[in-house]
């Protein structure tokens, strides 16, 4: 996995956010960043490196240290001051993020070694956003793809998604032509890839990438070339306070089962298990509240 490793500071809103004055809160601090989340959940059911940059600070040693403790084999450089994230989240659990990525973003050329022996790459589209990180996110992926790869991108969020641009992001995706493409029911539907259940008017400029769309407790929808489009139901999950971290999981699981069985619906539904595990911790964590 390719990207970022931030500090997480979760805010549980307690109600409305009252302007000017106090509002009640619960405030967590966690290891973060969406492929370091991917790289830890996988990791118990995968073997998973983490490729990225962090500061040289205590917050870097800090993150670093709880990845690696996860079983992750951790590749970084250093360089600046580690990145850090607000994440608010209000009673049903919706996120609103307030990134300053710091470190996470100046990550240059990856190394022949970090790449060796890995027969995936995943990388969350936030890395294709800021420089050098963009260019090396390209590059790693173009390069893992030479090499044998197969190769995953998250959309990340539509935020992302319209400061980079929805052509120049769908102009990038044709010509890296990933493995799979991860996005959630908006950002599906804002790149014109699946809307209203159905293969949407750029389905066709990505005719090589299976495209996975999660819609939260509903049905994710896989669409592989070649096949029609198939839904596979998420099971109940009893708690959801938080959904930070929760489409990290199911790329974890999705990945690790696909990559050890090639099952599309089978590792959908390990997808889903693994995501299941966050939705009642702050960040992306497991029954650490």
């Amino acid at each position: 996995m390719l990207g970022d490793l931030v500090e997480d500071i979760v805010v549980w809103v307690d109600g409305p956010l009252r302007h000017g004055t106090d509002t009640g809160a619960r405030v967590f601090r966690r290891r973060g960043g969406s492929a370091a989340n991917v790289a830890r959940f996988a990791a118990g059911q995968y073997p998973a490196r983490f490729l990225g940059c962090v500061g040289e600070d205590a917050a870097g040693d800090g993150v670093v240290a709880e990845l690696g403790g996860h079983g992750v084999d951790v590749r970084v450089s250093r360089r600046g001051r580690t990145g850090s994230i607000v994440v608010l989240i209000d009673e049903d659990g919706e996120r609103t993020m307030l990134p300053d990525r710091g470190a996470a973003t100046l990550l240059e050329r990856v190394p022949d070694a970090w790449l060796a022996g890995l027969t995936h790459l995943h990388v969350p589209a936030y890395s294709f956003d800021g420089e050098p990180v963009g260019a090396t996110a390209v590059d790693a992926l173009v390069r893992a793809r030479r090499a044998g790869a197969t190769t995953s991108v998250d959309a990340s969020s539509t935020g992302m998604l319209q400061q980079f641009g929805r052509h120049r992001f769908l102009t990038l995706m044709a010509e890296l032509t990933p493995t799979f493409l991860f996005a959630n029911r908006s950002e599906s539907a804002f790149l014109g890839l699946l809307v209203d259940g159905l293969p949407g008017p750029e389905r066709a400029r990505l005719a090589a990438t299976t495209v996975v769309t999660k819609a939260g407790a509903e049905a994710t929808t896989v669409d592989a070339p070649g096949e029609d489009p198939f839904t596979v139901p998420v099971p109940p999950v009893a708690q959801v306070r938080d959904l930070t971290g929760a489409g990290d999981a199911f790329a974890a699981g999705f990945l690790a089962g696909f990559l050890e069985t090639g099952d599309l619906r089978l590792a959908a539904g390990l997808g889903h298990r693994s995501a299941s595990r966050v939705l009642a911790s702050p960040g992306a964590s497991c029954g650490e509240a």
